[in-house]
């Protein structure tokens, strides 16, 4: 729509609207959230007459026993949530958006790869983790080499707080910048294990992202907050707007207790476009704080498999650390909303960046 109708802009006044970023990401927000509403009843349907449930895992805590049978792969939801408004409100000749989509459907085949053997199999052994990590690294690394051949392509590193600290990475840049997108993916997907867990701190990182994009892109807020410019990069406004309301509409349907489960398709999708935009806008550190609950989730993971591995003992209950409170007899609800209300408070610190240098 923006790239068929602008040129008509000057003869139909009413178009000059879908000038502003603000008012096509409104739209694409609300397009995102009409299409979750509409097609999620559909797609449940779906995934129930085509048997598409994973089973659940011997290794889960005993609680989740009534999830079996639950339908999976409700990510297919979000990206087509997200999908279909970018596609329709977004500069499509924007670089930066395509190659946000890319990486988005990328991802998503990976993970509907992985659900597919999962429920095919019976089990939870889906892709191995080499294969999966592999085509995530194959295709992250794809599209930054593809930004780094780009003139004027910006290869140093902003660090948070320090206005002027800006080492400058050279090459490295590829593969500093294709760590961030595949640990992001995997990070969400760790998170993703209880009802609404993951899917919350989605929300909430890509509202503080669209915030970064949108002043990345203006070249007047950019200059007055002390922040990398990136020419273009306002347009990712309306990707992130329509992730946190594809994310919403999701959410509608995987409340506790979820009617389906989002599956890697989600998650990876998900992980590795939040990852991207934060490349993009050159805030990768500034991730790590605004995805706090991602970034303990998995280092839950790599401390309990390093602690079994050189003490041979367990540092929690059970990791990723949202098992480890329940077992500790939490209930799931508990869990899940405080998660939600640390994850507010991380993107409210990493907002806090832009004016702290």
């Amino acid at each position: 729509m923006y790239n068929l109708l602008l040129p008509f802009a000057d003869s139909l006044p009413l178009l000059n609207v879908l000038r502003y970023i603000t008012f096509r990401s409104l739209a694409a927000a609300l397009l995102a959230l009409l299409f979750a509403f509409v097609f999620g009843p559909r797609l449940i349907r779906v995934l129930k007459a085509g048997q598409i449930r994973q089973p659940v895992s011997e290794y889960a805590p005993e609680g989740h026993a009534v999830k079996q049978g639950t339908p999976t792969m409700g990510g297919i939801l979000i990206i087509m949530s997200l999908l279909v408004p970018v596609l329709l409100l977004a500069d499509l000749q924007n670089f930066y958006v395509l190659i946000t989509v890319v990486v988005i459907a990328g991802y998503g085949s990976v993970g509907a790869m992985d659900d597919f053997r999962k429920i095919s199999l019976g089990s939870n052994e889906g892709l191995s983790g080499r294969s999966k990590l592999a085509w995530q690294a194959l295709i992250a690394g794809g599209v930054m080499l593809a930004m780094y051949v780009r003139p004027g392509f910006d290869s140093t590193l902003a660090i948070p707080f320090f206005k002027d600290l800006n080492p400058d990475l050279g090459l490295w840049y590829i593969p500093f910048a294709v760590l961030v997108v595949v640990g992001t993916s995997n990070a969400v997907n760790l998170t993703d294990g209880l009802d609404g867990l993951a899917i919350g701190p989605v929300m909430t990182t890509a509202v503080t992202f669209a915030i970064f994009a949108y002043s990345a892109g203006h070249a007047g807020i950019a200059d007055y907050l002390l922040i990398p410019g990136v020419p273009g990069a306002g347009e990712l406004t309306v990707v992130c707007a329509a992730m946190v309301a594809a994310s919403l509409g999701f959410l509608w349907f995987n409340t506790y207790p979820a009617q389906m489960f989002m599956g890697d398709v989600g998650s990876l999708a998900l992980g590795g476009g939040l990852g991207m935009v934060a490349v993009i806008t050159r805030n990768e550190l500034v991730l790590v704080l605004a995805g706090g609950v991602f970034v303990a989730e998995a280092l839950s993971v790599i401390v309990q498999i390093g602690s079994i591995k050189l003490r041979g003992k367990r540092v929690f209950r059970m990791a990723p650390i949202h098992h480890h409170f329940e077992l500790k007899g939490w209930p799931e609800p508990l869990i899940i909303v405080r998660c939600w209300i640390i994850s507010v408070l991380c993107a409210l610190m990493a907002l806090a960046t832009l004016k702290l240098r």
